[in-house]
């Protein structure tokens, strides 16, 4: 498909400046200037510095707390009016399409009516977001995945499992690892990426009392003298992972780390994690990360700029997006190496300042190590296997080309037969049109083809009608 006719724009709210940065970088294009500001009032003033007529646009903001020119914290909701005026404004500019890029989803945890007079508010922002003038919506790991079916445009909901596994092989040894859910809600995020590593799974059963507050967990599998890993999608006040991180710890575990999508780490996360038993949170940077990692040092991040840069290209393009829920779409530097593949002078993303270390060395050595266990091993079920496909994340299988050939032709195929059997045994009748003209006495004694057909000697007719 041709690429759309003015190319792409990405433009940036003020809630994750960095990751649009490394976007547009991925891609090789500047970050479109836009100005957004706040008044006296504290309304939000945004102002679209340069042409988007018939352009590709993309906006990229995400739900968090940013930080305003006076210092203060900014909530998610300043964010999400940010996107809809920026969305409006490049509507009524004439863009061609407009994308919002969204990597932690806006109230993405009241999808769903759960107690009475509880509002779906998820559903309302889908519903502000494509009244705006939005075209198109992507995302990342989705708290619930129903939310997809809210919009009346195309979502793509982009996984950080992917990156996730990435990490694993570079950091654990597989060998040792179990994955753990810290919820039953959890497990089949869990169970998928256990086995696309081929290592064991463990279960938390949880109660709450209350929002926030775990007051009781249960384990379910062994995790003794193993690397326990923490699996689940967002990571707000860390109570639970704290709890489970203690449930591990006195089961045996050797190690305890925790992997999350969205690390919204507010209120007491941050003294909860460095008090806790995690060795290491691993988060991806779809929220701002630079200021919790330079706080508590156990937090590492993951980049997924590269993922997401990918999934506008091969928007733009017309390309699939489903390889990218299997697959890192390539290799980049990545802050949790810590500089070990980064070329002298470059930054590294999402850690401040530059390094003189060898490029990838980290990376190249573990390939070589993989490399050398498959060759080692040849058609064994660890090689064969390295990236098993994940259940999860494959999307559905192309539909048949014809895919109610087979039920026509059978059809058609029972029609003729039966048609052919009725053939010979049927009694020739008298069409209607026939007996109308005959009753009006149009021609006493019929035509002379109908006389043949109603005489089964071929002659004869029928009586003409009296009067």
């Amino acid at each position: 498909m041709a690429a759309n006719h003015g190319g792409i724009k990405v433009f940036s709210g003020t809630s994750h400046p960095e990751l649009a940065a490394g976007v547009a970088k991925r891609l090789g294009i500047p970050l479109g200037k836009a100005t957004v500001t706040r008044n006296e009032s504290a309304e939000s003033l945004i102002r679209i510095s340069e042409s988007v007529r018939e352009h590709d646009v993309y906006i990229i903001n995400t739900s968090c707390c940013s930080p305003t020119p006076t210092g203060s914290s900014a909530s998610p909701n300043t964010s999400l009016m940010e996107l809809l005026i920026m969305i409006h404004a490049c509507k009524t500019a004439s863009a061609r399409r407009i994308t919002a890029v969204i990597p932690h989803f806006f109230y993405a945890r009241q999808d769903k009516k759960d107690k009475s007079r509880a509002p779906i508010t998820a559903k309302l922002v889908a519903n502000m977001i494509e009244n705006a003038g939005c075209d198109h919506v992507i995302t990342m790991d989705l708290h619930a995945s129903q939310i997809q079916g809210f919009f009346n445009v195309p979502v793509d909901n982009l996984y950080a499992e992917p990156a996730a596994l990435q990490y694993i092989r570079e950091m654990v040894d597989i060998s040792k690892a179990v994955i753990v859910s810290p919820d039953a809600g959890g497990a089949k995020r869990a169970t998928s990426l256990a086995d696309r590593l081929n290592v064991d799974f463990a279960l938390f059963h949880k109660e709450r009392k209350k929002a926030n507050e775990v007051s009781r967990m249960v384990l379910v599998g062994s995790v003794q003298d193993k690397v326990a890993i923490l699996v689940d999608d967002m990571a707000d006040t860390c109570g639970t992972l704290a709890l489970a991180a203690q449930r591990l710890a006195e089961s045996g575990a050797e190690r305890v780390l925790a992997i999350v999508t969205h690390g919204v780490l507010s209120g007491p996360a941050l003294e909860r994690i460095m008090e806790s038993r995690l060795e290491k949170l691993i988060v991806t940077n779809t929220i701002p990360q630079e200021g919790n990692a330079r706080q508590c040092p156990k937090i590492e991040i993951i980049d997924v700029s590269h993922v997401l840069a990918e999934t506008i290209r091969r928007s733009h393009y017309g390309e699939s997006v489903s390889v990218l829920f299997n697959q890192i779409p390539y290799d980049t530097t990545q802050p949790y190496r810590h500089g070990t593949d980064t070329p002298a002078g470059e930054e590294v993303p999402g850690v401040g300042g530059s390094t003189q270390s060898p490029r990838r060395q980290l990376h190249a050595n573990h390939l070589a190590s993989s490399l050398a266990q498959v060759a080692a091993a040849p058609g064994s079920a660890s090689s064969s296997s390295a990236f098993p496909p994940s259940s999860y994340n494959d999307p559905d299988p192309p539909a048949a080309a014809h895919y109610f050939a087979a039920d026509r032709d059978r059809q058609a195929r029972a029609s003729a037969a039966a048609a052919a059997a009725g053939a010979e045994e049927q009694t020739p009748r008298l069409r209607h049109a026939d007996a109308v003209g005959l009753g009006r006495g149009e021609e006493k004694g019929g035509s002379a083809a109908l006389r043949g057909l109603m005489s089964p000697m071929g002659g004869g007719g029928l009586p003409p009608p009296r009067g």
